[in-house]
């Protein structure tokens, strides 16, 4: 197999997780001194964000040579991988076109044995949010190259988008024993979050913070300690690690949105308006349309929140005409602020396609909000057994459960809601405070009956109508105890 030689870096180029230089034993490469497109090359092979200048120069070097060279299927592998990872960096979707078409030509320009092409396609499916190609394309890979570290973590993004978690733990492994590093530290510490073991996640993603040395992936390991200090319900410490990412790189514009939320918890809503803002006009993903409304209504600003999910509703159409699949935030917003039997049409066929945890949950609750409480608490169940210990996955079942007239159930979920994080949404921590609190303690002389009479709560309103914000809890209310366990489901 020929080895293409690129004057800016010395050595070969081989591609992996997106593209690299060929990686030693532990996943790590020691090459000399490297100009802008050689550090792009190792930064996103290695599964990690490129600083944006070093992108851009990638990108003119390899474009350059395959207008000179149109029968390159390195270039092109090298090319279209740079496409996914700038469109990641910057939500600039219109980059995934042009990154298919580069790395489909690389695969006519060399069909067997092209598994950096096959990986590039697992990348930019898995960031298209289409988990069943990214699996397809990700597979084919690893049976081309199975001892290339680099191929498994796209595998791991796909098999968790399908919520196939055994998949997911034999693909941790083989990376683990192929690889070692920030970037595979980092991987772990998502799986191990996603399990619930969010001590051994902090553990991995602190030592990855730490071993960073290229600053895009500083920032990128800080902010995934913010999301686990901000999932614990600590607003103070998520703020520092999300400020710490933004000093290592500026241009990590998803710790803007972090602050944001960690600045709505404290009770800076100025602040927190301003970082949602500036994170939406650098980086327009739906989620943070979507955050940044449900902050406004919070707020009791009503048309601010709608001109916002006119933006998300905008934004995923956008999105879609480029490939992007983003029926589940869509989904989720349906059930909550437009059409809930929508939402349900969509998020059903979503499950079919992607049975994570995420999309169960959503799918119950859009189930709930359109009429069917029991089908929606069992997948809102299912989603709590299956998927990471989430707040809002608590808050959707203890909400069911109270209009199924599952008192003792609904007190424990909600509960758990607001132990996991008591700030984890500025319109649904109030709303699951104002309904425990409506509940009362349960009655005395031993279990309560499950259908014993409640107080009257009022229910949440309809499809479609914005919410008053009930009186947010106490900031040490009913805060998780740290575990001492290291796995502690």
């Amino acid at each position: 197999m020929k080895r293409l030689v690129i004057a800016s870096v010395a050595g070969s180029v081989v591609l992996g997780g997106v593209l690299v230089l060929l990686p030693s034993s532990d996943g790590k490469s020691a090459p000399p001194a490297l100009g802008p497109a050689g550090r792009a090359m190792v930064a996103v092979g290695a599964g990690v964000p490129a600083a944006l200048p070093d992108l851009t120069a990638l990108i003119g070097e390899r474009e350059a040579q395959v207008r000179a060279h149109p029968r390159d299927d390195q270039s092109w592998a090298v090319l279209g991988s740079a496409y996914v990872a700038r469109g990641v960096r910057t939500a600039d979707v219109a980059y995934y076109p042009k990154a298919e078409h580069a790395l489909r030509a690389s695969l006519k320009a060399r069909p067997r044995g092209n598994a950096e092409a096959l990986t590039g396609l697992a990348t930019l499916a898995n960031a298209r949010h289409d988990y069943r190609a990214a699996r397809t394309w990700g597979e084919q890979a690893v049976r081309q190259a199975p001892k290339r570290w680099t191929a498994y973590p796209a595998l791991i993004d796909a098999y968790s988008g399908l919520g196939d978690a055994k998949a997911v733990g034999r693909a941790l492994e083989s990376l683990q024993e192929l690889g070692s590093g920030p970037s595979v530290m980092t991987r772990a510490g998502q799986v191990y979050r996603d399990r619930g073991w969010r001590e051994d996640a902090g553990a991995a993603l602190a030592d990855a913070a730490a071993l960073a040395e290229a600053p895009a992936e500083k920032a990128a390991c800080l902010y995934r300690v913010a999301e686990l200090a901000w999932e614990r319900g600590e607003p103070t410490e998520a703020l520092r690690y999300y400020d710490a990412a933004l000093a290592a790189d500026p241009e990590h514009h998803p710790s803007l949105a972090g602050r944001g939320r960690a600045l709505a918890a404290l009770g800076r809503s100025s602040d927190a308006l301003q970082a949602y803002r500036s994170a939406l006009a650098k980086q327009p993903m739906p989620e943070y349309a979507l955050e940044l409304g449900e902050l406004y209504e919070s707020l009791k600003l009503a048309p601010a929140a709608r001109a916002q999910y006119d933006v998300l509703r905008a934004r995923v159409r956008q999105e879609s005409a480029d490939g992007v699949n983003n029926e589940r935030v869509l989904g989720l917003f349906e059930a909550d602020h437009g059409d809930a039997d929508a939402a349900v049409e969509r998020l059903t066929a979503e499950y079919k396609r992607h049975g994570s945890p995420a999309t169960a949950d959503a799918l119950g609750w859009a189930l709930h909000r359109s009429g069917d409480g029991e089908a929606g608490l069992k997948l809102v169940t299912k989603a709590m057994e299956k998927g990471p210990r989430s707040a809002l996955f608590a808050y959707h079942r203890g909400q069911i459960e109270r209009e199924l007239g599952e008192y003792g159930a609904a007190r424990r979920h909600l509960g758990e809601a607001l132990r996991l994080n008591p700030f984890f949404s500025p319109l649904y921590a109030p709303a699951a405070q104002e309904a425990l609190t409506a509940l009362g303690d349960p009655p005395e002389g031993g279990p309560e009956e499950m259908y014993a009479p409640a107080p009257p709560v009022a229910p949440l309103k309809g499809r479609g109508e914005l919410r008053d914000k009930p009186q947010r809890p106490a900031a040490n209310a009913l805060r998780e105890p740290r575990s001492r366990s290291t796995r502690s489901g």
